[in-house]
């Protein structure tokens, strides 16, 4: 199973959008200091997850919502699926 994740920065509100097998883990990765692109705003919370069946599904999910380009519509499209969130 594989999970796309949406992360929210606590330092300046900002967003990551990422996948993973392991949530827990990758949530400690980036909040160690240990992922390049994020160690800057640390820390991280998790504020949205899907589970998906294959690393395919979730990629295909991954790059759809960094296509958005737009932190409003991000937020409207998780907020409105956060009841169906995992």
């Amino acid at each position: 199973k594989m999970f796309l994740y949406i992360l929210k920065s606590n330092k300046d509100n900002s967003y990551y959008i990422g996948i993973t097998q392991n949530l827990e883990n990758r949530l400690q990765k980036h909040n160690k200091g240990q992922v390049f692109s994020t160690k800057s705003r640390m820390p991280w919370n998790i504020i949205h997850k899907e589970r998906y069946n294959t690393r395919s599904e979730a990629f295909k999910r991954e790059k759809y919502l960094k296509s958005l380009k737009s932190r409003e519509a991000l937020e409207k499209l998780f907020k409105a699926s956060s009841s169906s969130s995992v």
